[in-house]
């Protein structure tokens, strides 16, 4: 049984309706707890691409805290 599973996907490029709930963000809420999966999260400080990537992306995070 050494098999690992990956799932990838960006809640900040959800484009649902507003009334329509995320799987991702349903996923993380609902499984969190369970022994055996991990989540793990990134933040600007992960971006590798040219520094004015960076700069949009803390641009909007600061936006998101207002």
């Amino acid at each position: 049984m050494g098999s690992k599973a990956v799932i990838t996907g960006d809640v900040t490029q959800i484009d649902l309706p507003e009334n329509k709930p995320s799987g991702l963000v349903e996923s993380t809420a609902l499984l969190q707890d369970i022994t055996g999966i991990r989540f793990v999260f990134f933040s600007n400080k992960d971006v590798v691409r040219h520094r004015l990537v960076q700069d949009i992306i803390r641009a909007y995070e600061k936006a998101d805290n207002r």
